[in-house]
């Protein structure tokens, strides 16, 4: 499969793989932005206008930081492999949302977008204890090293910042340089070549970033040198290859197995220190078939929590219970053409068990976060220029 589908097409993740519908919406073309229904029951719109949403942190204050993809522009045009025309602009930043009003506290970040509408850029963003706010720029051009080179201001693409206090942001790590280096998942069936395009991140207790690469389908860790090391390898899983519509039915055959990659897109840390981190899952985007797995150092990964569908973000509260978001609650294949995927919002209890489905409905969203108070943030449509938003939904009691 190509490369590109292990992601968030965003993001759709969108982060990633985009969904179909995504690339058909009225935002996504530069017409307005798509009346999007109302959110499910019990959550507020906490802002909107927002420029193609993805990951969001909360930090002690209550302040809220979201990672903004933008909407592309004209200062350079390319062709992808897989995705066709990009054209590149700095439309993307990092907003911080202080009583619903957002302000851009980062501005003119790259941010590329498609012919068809699906946009990259900015993925997502964490505070550390001190306040120091990191960010992600990932993106398509972050395949290779030289890809980068094809775009005025490339470099920025595949890397992790810090925003200082006076407003300035600093380089702490190249995630494209690391992964066209050193390719962790290379012995992974279909991923001989290197790629990168990283999409979410954590702060660990004894301040190490944790950065899950959907497209080098890793975790990897950065320390205070900006040293990167690999945390996990996530492996592969063979799916049956979808039916062809056109063909005619063979009784006697076997399905054909294609290797399923698993585009982690989001980590975050538990209470014990281990890390937990979900996957949307390539092509063919079973539904049910994704997972949040638990990477404790110097182990190999495994499944703390299962039967989700194209997971997108994952966050504790401070009770130890894990939300999973997924951006596509039925599956980004099913998404109608010309529709937004509508995700969805589950619960997992303090030390796992049964996942509790807390919410259906929401506009293709692009991140989740818990704020001190218990309150969930999520990212609304996800791959909508200026025509995002955040929601938020407070727990029972």
């Amino acid at each position: 499969m190509p490369r590109v589908s292990r992601i968030l097409s965003l993001a759709a993740a969108t982060l990633l793989v985009a969904a179909p519908a995504a690339a058909q919406s009225p935002a996504a073309s530069g017409g307005a932005p798509p009346q999007l229904p109302p959110l499910p029951d019990g959550w507020t719109q906490v802002t909107a206008g927002l420029d193609s949403p993805r990951g969001l942190a909360v930090a002690a204050d209550g302040t809220i930081y979201v990672a903004e993809s933008g909407e592309g522009g004209t200062e350079a045009c390319i062709q992808h492999p897989e995705l066709g025309n990009l054209c590149f602009g700095p439309t993307a930043g990092i907003s911080q949302v202080k009583d619903g009003i957002p302000t851009r506290v980062v501005d003119g970040l790259l941010s590329a977008i498609t012919d068809g509408g699906e946009t990259f850029g900015p993925s997502a963003v964490a505070v550390g204890s001190d306040g120091t706010v990191f960010y992600l720029v990932g993106g398509p051009a972050a395949g290779a090293a030289d890809t980068r080179a094809l775009i005025e201001g490339g470099e920025g693409i595949g890397q992790l910042y810090a925003l200082a206090a006076d407003g300035t942001s600093t380089s702490v790590a190249d995630f494209v340089a690391f992964e066209s280096e050193s390719n962790p998942d290379a012995a992974l069936p279909g991923n001989e070549l290197p790629d990168s395009n990283i999409n979410g991140l954590a702060i660990a207790p004894d301040g190490t970033i944790l950065v899950a690469d959907a497209g080098g389908n890793d975790l990897l860790g950065v320390a205070s040198d900006g040293t990167i090391s690999v945390a996990a390898v996530f492996p592969v899983v063979f799916q049956p290859l979808p039916p062809d519509p056109t063909a005619s039915a063979d009784p006697n055959a076997s399905p054909a197995m294609i290797p399923m990659d698993p585009v982690p897109t989001s980590v975050a840390i538990g209470a014990d220190g281990a890390a937990y981190v979900g996957q949307l899952t390539g092509f063919p985007f079973p539904n049910g078939g994704a997972s949040v797995f638990q990477v404790v150092s110097g182990q190999e990964p495994v499944p703390y929590a299962t039967g989700f569908t194209n997971v997108m973000g994952v966050a504790f509260d401070a009770d130890g219970a894990l939300y999973v978001l997924e951006i596509s609650h039925d599956g980004l294949l099913a998404t109608p053409p010309g529709q937004l995927p509508m995700g969805g919002l589950w619960k997992v209890p303090a030390g796992g068990g049964t996942p509790e489905l807390i919410a259906t409905g929401l506009p293709m969203p692009g991140g989740v976060a818990v704020g001190g108070d218990g309150t969930v943030y999520v990212t609304t449509c996800a791959v909508c220029p200026n025509g995002g938003g955040i929601a938020s939904y407070t727990p029972a009691g």
